[in-house]
């Protein structure tokens, strides 16, 4: 990897024909992709809050969305959530070949790639996150939910599943968070 002088600030490149993408312009484009799709953050905390609040006395809706916000900048999630979208874009409007098109379009249940991509972006957050996410998708709260059912040319057969992946990570991390924090007190009282 080569790094040209007198290049702008964080402008970074393998050659000299290829720019580096920040993580920056990712997180960017994720935002952007997710809010023209009709997701918000705040869509996705409601689903965090939901599966916690049973465990979590006190928790608010503005701690589930730092820890969707927290989720969200992992690039290895962020790759996903930009392929997943863009094949659905190109699905409505009828751009990949057959047979795919046709699955992607009809979100055929043996298709399993959506939910694939999908289980790829939990497995950095453990067996929670990959047990939440198996439920997400059967059952399909709220924002999944609607996004599932969605139709007048809407594709959202990757989107649906990437949302349920998010909300399945940023529960793990909220659960691990919290026990930490449990566990440095207790620390810290067993210490006076």
């Amino acid at each position: 990897m080569t790094y040209a002088p007198g290049l702008p600030k964080g402008a970074t490149f393998y050659s000299a024909n290829k720019k580096r993408v920040t993580s920056e312009a990712i997180a960017n484009a994720v935002e952007a992709a997710l809010e023209e799709r009709g997701v918000t953050i705040e869509d996705i905390a409601e689903i965090v809050l939901d599966l916690q609040k049973p465990f979590m006395s006190g928790l608010t809706i503005d701690t589930c969305v730092e820890n969707v916000q927290g989720v969200l900048a992992k690039r290895e999630l962020q790759h996903a959530i930009l392929v997943g979208i863009e094949l659905d874009r190109l699905a409505e409007k009828k751009l990949l070949s057959e047979p795919l098109q046709s699955l992607v379009d009809q979100d055929e249940g043996l298709f399993g790639v959506d939910e694939t991509i999908a289980l790829g972006a939990v497995s950095s957050f453990g067996s929670i996150a990959a047990t939440t996410f198996g439920y997400l998708d059967k059952v399909k709260p709220k924002i999944i939910g609607r996004l599932d059912l969605e139709k007048e040319g809407k594709v959202n057969t990757f989107l649906d599943d990437l949302i349920a992946s998010i909300a399945a990570d940023a529960s793990s991390r909220l659960a691990h968070r919290v026990r930490d924090d449990e566990e440095k007190r207790v620390s810290q009282s067993n210490c006076k």
